[in-house]
């Protein structure tokens, strides 16, 4: 989603990215939090509430999806997805490549906690990965994202993880090879990180979180190509990969943007059936996902969406963000764009909401649990029903 602090808030190649996290509720010190949690300084400029691990809460059984008229591709996701986002290694502010307070790691409770009422897909994003532009990963900061994707793979339901690199197609405001990085340098990135994954195909490569205002859209093909092109050459051959398009991942955009152009995205290992569109959809009135007011569903933009994907190859694609505040306008829109969602797989193959982790639960689009274990009402309302 579009957050709105410093441009030092940067990626992963050294310090990629513009959109850093929203604000989330600063302190001063233990007393300054709600019961549970813990005050954190993350940077020289703020500090927020950390929750604690919850108790799992009570597990609800949620009907299967009902199906759409095409059926999946082969080789495609053939099971319907339904996850949160568990932020904290994105809200890194440094860009020396230092990794020492910078970020903070997913409360480990909370996995278990959302497994337990079935959700099958976590998507874990950080900003800030290697200390140089086309260099080597930084083994601490990695020893560290690592454990929490090895938390979230062994939880019960049996999970996909998305590895979401959190930075906009940018390093320190420039674009991958449009001024920016180059395509190689992006690459190297991935190769790095799939090598460490190539074996495990729970593991969903999300190469690139919002690309937004990208002047070339074929030249941005050309990256993500580059990406994926350096995933499969590291042995990484049975995982999907999500390919974002522009103006922020929309949803909305992709048919008339993006998307015609990165249909042409091919797959080395063969067809493009693990190749999925990666889209992204808030329910607030421009879109922005920073306003706890929701103003629509989404059905109309998610119909235009399953058009253009079946019209071009029965293509799919994940919805990796979106979300609404706790706000009965919201407990109602959210709920009916995700049953829409889950209606339509597996065109639609499912959705990550955003978001958990290290959030404050005073977080604008918060679903954290509370210290009690309790769940916020628009997971209860809007997100649970919806689940696999």
């Amino acid at each position: 989603m579009k957050y709105f602090i410093s441009a030092t808030v940067l990626l992963g190649i050294s310090s990629w990215g513009v959109r850093a996290q929203q604000p989330v509720s600063s302190c001063t010190g233990a007393t300054s939090c709600v019961s549970g949690a813990s005050c954190n300084k993350l940077n020289d400029y703020y500090s927020q509430c950390l929750p604690g691990a919850a108790a799992p809460s009570q597990t609800t059984t949620a009907s299967a999806p009902g199906g759409s008229s095409t059926p999946a591709p082969s080789g495609g996701i053939t099971s319907f997805l339904g996850g949160v986002n568990m932020a904290g290694y994105d809200f890194s502010s440094k860009t020396d490549g230092s990794f020492e307070n910078d970020s903070a790691d997913p409360p480990t409770g909370q996995f278990s906690h959302f497994a337990a009422q079935g959700v099958n897909i976590f998507r874990i994003p950080w900003q800030l990965m290697t200390p140089t532009v086309g260099g080597t990963i930084d083994p601490q900061f990695f020893s560290r994202y690592d454990a929490t994707v090895q938390t979230a793979l062994r939880q019960s339901s049996n999970p996909f993880v998305i590895l979401d690199v959190h930075n906009y197609a940018r390093w320190n405001g420039a674009i991958i090879a449009q001024g920016g990085p180059t395509n190689e340098q992006f690459a190297s990135l991935w190769s790095q990180l799939a090598a460490k994954y190539k074996d495990n195909s729970k593991i969903i490569f999300g190469i690139m979180n919002e690309p937004h205002d990208v002047p070339s859209i074929p030249t941005w093909v050309t990256s993500v190509q580059a990406a994926v092109n350096a995933i499969r050459a590291a042995g990484a051959t049975s995982q999907f990969i999500l390919i974002p398009g522009s103006s922020w991942s929309s949803a909305e955009a992709l048919p008339t943007e993006a998307g015609p152009a990165l249909l042409g995205v091919t797959d080395p290992i063969g067809d493009k059936s693990k190749i999925i569109f990666d889209v992204h959809k808030y329910l607030d009135f421009d879109n922005s996902g920073t306003h706890t007011e929701c103003s629509t569903n989404n059905i109309q933009v998610f119909t235009n969406l399953v058009t253009f994907l079946q019209n071009n190859g029965n293509r799919q694609a994940l919805l990796s963000e979106t979300g609404g505040g706790n706000t009965a306008s919201c407990e109602t829109a959210v709920n009916e764009e995700l049953a829409f969602v889950k209606s339509h797989f597996p065109t639609l193959a499912g959705f990550t909401v955003w978001s958990a982790g290290s959030f404050d639960t005073s977080y604008e689009l918060t679903v954290t649990p509370n210290p009690d274990g309790s769940d916020q009402p628009v997971w209860v309302a809007g997100v649970r029903p919806n689940l696999p």
